[in-house]
């Protein structure tokens, strides 16, 4: 495998999994750090900060939840945002759902888990995060034109706001992923979660009329969660 730049820091207190996850990520040419406790994680993110956490819910000195909220209070110093989380855990309850992802986690993956689905989802976190995105994007018949800024259907264009541009590039950006509204919010208005979630009901809505105008439908509403953009399962 060809060395990659980027640096994955794995947080699970069993030791099995941990080797696992780290020797799977090492063979996928990953630079990986690994801690099974969250006052190690903490320590390891301050020494050299990760492009990616895999970080279990379930440690013995502290949630993973908690790691999250001081992750971003320490502003870990060489990155110009967040570091990218991804939760790994057996808990898959609804609610740890919502607080993770409320917590602008990137991804929430459930054990037992796949390892190539997880790779993929890992490389897919590290393109958003590291601005990679493709010029035009695509989901079914939905193609948006990054660089002509133009959205289409079938071909066919559909006018959109630069408001609603921005929206739907991002919900396409993370096409198959549920993104919460304050997710939305931080990245397409740039607000922090005292932001009115309201405008983004509204421009969903706004969006909802000119995209899915016709079937399938391909925004969907996840109740208690966010929003997703992707084609419809059968």
């Amino acid at each position: 495998m060809t060395p990659r730049d980027e640096r994955l820091l794995v947080v699970d207190d069993e030791a099995t999994v941990r080797e696992l996850l780290s020797a799977t990520l090492r063979f996928a040419g990953f630079r990986v750090v690994s801690a099974g406790t969250a006052a190690e994680a903490l320590a390891a993110a301050t020494a050299e900060p990760p492009d990616l956490v895999l970080l279990d819910v379930m440690l013995p000195d502290m949630d993973g939840f908690e790691v999250v909220r001081r992750l971003r209070e320490q502003r870990t110093q060489g990155r110009s945002g967040p570091v990218p989380v991804l939760f790994l855990t057996a808990r898959d309850r609804q609610a740890d759902k919502v607080t993770g992802l409320s917590l602008g986690a990137d991804d929430y993956v459930t054990k037992p888990f796949d390892l190539e689905e997880l790779i993929a989802r890992i490389h897919a976190i590290l393109r958003r995060t590291n601005g990679s995105h493709a010029d035009v994007l695509s989901v079914g018949a939905l193609a948006l034109d990054a660089e002509g800024h133009q959205v289409t259907r079938h071909g066919r264009p559909v006018r959109v706001s630069p408001t609603e541009f921005r929206l739907l590039r991002y919900l396409m950006e993370n096409a198959g992923r549920v993104v919460t509204k304050a997710q939305i919010l931080e990245r397409v208005w740039h607000y922090d979660f005292g932001g009115d979630a309201s405008i983004v009901d509204t421009y969903i809505s706004y969006l909802r009329r000119k995209v899915d105008a016709e079937e399938p439908k391909l925004i969907q509403t996840v109740h208690g969660v966010g929003y997703v953009l992707r084609e419809p399962r059968s």
